[in-house]
């Protein structure tokens, strides 16, 4: 893929310099600031003897600015060989010892002792991010989609595109009192830049050497025909906005949630829960043994659903679920399905 060239504010091309001020954004957003608060959280736990993976991997989520230098540094060269495919293992790569070095290293930002535009800025994208990676996190629940480590960090990261183009040309391609659906803002900018934030961020992603299906994720988020994780993110950023109080309509809800493969009763449920989605959310402290049907069927008993229930909605025999059950009870130790489902909660794996 081309990158995208920058325009001016009129909408010409300045000869020979679009490039060289995209590139001066890219390396701008690169060196992203955290916020001071939660560096120090990260770093309080990197020096606490045998915290979980899990843990750090927590702090880390809490800040884009932290999980794009550990996940750049565990992808490019300061890990072993191989690509991290989220947070999580690229902790375990960088190691607590490494993941410190990194987080001291950082530039911060203060919103108390340091107001001001730029950390408006940084923090309006930082908590609309973790905000979105929330809600998106259970939309993976309820889909049942594979990848979540991938598809939490392309969440947490989809906006990151709206700070290049901040960077291109100041806040001026922001809403500026309008108010306007994600889709109609990336419709504008594509008519008055001739680039928009999703396709921006996407390249961005792609330079930082993120899995590839992190940056589709990010580059079609607001695409009518997104699928997968692409479509968990658009639906997540929507249910984030509406509870906002912006101009989400319920079609576009029902759109992005039939695309997710959700029907209505699931999203009504999770509009409903997601203000407290957060505050339930868990990390796993410990790599989950089972494989994916598995946990399809050990989710399903956890729902109160009885085997047949369960085959039919995995388009599997009882037989089968049976035997994954079985397996589940046999690889974590569970004696019947009560301790099993109880067990995989308290580990992070439901």
């Amino acid at each position: 893929m081309s990158e995208p060239t920058a325009r001016t504010s009129g909408g010409a091309r300045p000869a020979g310099a679009g490039g060289r001020r995209l590139a001066a954004a890219f390396d701008t957003v690169s060196e992203l600031p955290a916020l001071a608060e939660a560096r120090r959280r990260l770093l309080e736990l990197c020096d606490r003897k045998a915290t979980a993976a899990g843990d750090i991997a927590e702090a880390v989520e809490a800040d884009a600015a932290l999980a794009i230098a550990v996940m750049r540094a565990a992808n490019n060269g300061d890990g072993p060989s191989g690509r991290a495919s989220g947070v999580r293992e690229a902790i375990e790569a960088l190691r607590p010892d490494g993941v410190r070095t990194l987080a001291a290293d950082l530039a911060t930002y203060d919103i108390l002792d340091n107001p001001g535009v730029k950390a408006d800025a940084h923090e309006r994208f930082r908590r609309h991010g973790v905000a979105v990676r929330n809600a998106v996190e259970r939309i993976g629940e309820v889909a049942r989609l594979p990848q979540r480590e991938e598809l939490a960090i392309a969440a947490l990261l989809h906006d990151v595109g709206e700070l290049v183009l901040v960077e291109l040309y100041g806040d001026d391609h922001l809403a500026n009192g309008r108010v306007e659906s994600p889709e109609e803002r990336v419709r504008r900018e594509r008519r008055e830049l001739g680039i928009d934030h999703a396709l921006v961020g996407a390249v961005l992603i792609r330079r930082w050497g993120f899995g590839g299906s992190v940056a589709a994720g990010v580059e079609r988020h607001h695409a009518s025909d997104a699928e997968g994780h692409a479509a968990a993110i658009r639906l997540g950023d929507l249910i984030v906005h509406q509870a906002a109080g912006e101009p989400i309509t319920a079609e576009a809800l029902r759109e992005a949630a039939a695309a997710a493969t959700i029907d209505e009763a699931a999203l009504s449920s999770l509009m409903f829960e997601f203000p407290h989605i957060g505050e339930r959310r868990r990390r796993a402290s410990e790599p989950c043994p089972l494989s994916m049907r598995e946990l399809d069927a050990l989710r399903g008993l956890g729902e109160g659903k009885v085997y047949k229930q369960i085959a039919q909605e995995l388009s599997l025999s009882v037989s089968t679920v049976r035997t994954h059950l079985h397996n589940v009870y046999r690889k974590i130790g569970a004696v019947d399905r009560a301790q099993a489902v109880l067990l995989a909660r308290d580990r992070g794996w439901l």
